[in-house]
């Protein structure tokens, strides 16, 4: 006589537990690792993409005054230094530039401007700046506001093309301030240059928390950026220069012509 099956669900073995257990944790470590990968390639990714951010930023900032050149009120028309604070390259420039909006009464299109580096006396760190003065000033090195253009630099290296060769400096020194921080090459380059290469340096870790024994802060090698910023103006200083000396030569021929007919009367 058979004996009738009781009906119900049945039971997983211990078999399947353990097998779906394994698969269950396979499963979860798996996503672990590559949540984690992708946490540790955006502490990664984040940094440095905000440094391509301020290099671009910065560049865009320096090749547009660039584009806007024009001389500067007086004997210098363009200044630009190779100087160094420590082992930091930190060339500078002085210039005039068109590429300024009004922004109160009484002020136009021209802009005097100074891009320089200074170092934090605390934290030792160099900083990009920026100085503007709208205002036709006495000393044109001087005056106006100056703005933060770029933090944590490793270096700034400007170059200069008269169409030809490249230099390290451009213009003439005038101050005793500026001609102690130069370390130009003596030449005759004057008016405006018609290029300018830039070269820009930025720290990758900023963040890096100084050694605990001595104090200093691993740097690591920096990301460099480098740009040719062609000045507009360049060709019609260049000619206003040429005009103003021959001008200057044919009435200095006048003079002396002049003295010679009256010492033959």
């Amino acid at each position: 006589m058979k004996i009738p099956r009781k009906s119900g669900p049945r039971a997983f073995t211990l078999i399947e537990v353990v097998i779906s257990s394994m698969l269950m944790a396979l499963i979860l470590t798996s996503a672990y690792l590559c949540l984690n990968a992708s946490i540790e390639g955006r502490k990664i990714v984040e940094p440095r993409a905000d440094i391509f951010q301020q290099a671009r930023v910065t560049m865009a900032m320096l090749a547009a005054d660039l584009r806007g050149a024009c001389p500067l009120p007086g004997d210098s028309a363009f200044l630009g230094m190779q100087r160094s604070l420590g082992e930091v390259e930190a060339d500078n420039l002085d210039f005039a530039t068109h590429n300024y909006s009004p922004r109160h009464p009484h002020e136009g299109d021209f802009c005097e401007v100074s891009y320089f580096v200074q170092q934090d006396a605390q934290s030792g760190r160099c900083s990009l700046w920026r100085r503007r003065n709208p205002a036709l000033a006495p000393d044109p090195m001087s005056g106006g506001r100056r703005e933060l253009i770029a933090g944590d630099i490793l270096g700034v290296r400007f170059e200069y093309s008269d169409g030809t060769d490249w230099y390290d400096n451009w213009g003439e020194v005038q101050g005793k301030a500026k001609a102690e921080n130069s370390q130009r090459q003596a030449n005759n380059l004057q008016g405006l240059p018609e290029a300018v290469r830039i070269t820009l340096m930025l720290d990758t870790d900023p963040g890096a928390k100084p050694d605990p024994q001595t104090g200093k802060r691993a740097v690591a090698k920096p990301m460099a950026f480098q740009t040719v910023a062609y000045l507009n103006l360049a060709e019609a200083s260049q000619d206003n220069a040429e005009n103003s000396g021959d001008n200057a030569t044919q009435n200095s021929g006048a003079s002396t012509g002049a003295t010679q007919s009256g010492g033959g009367h």
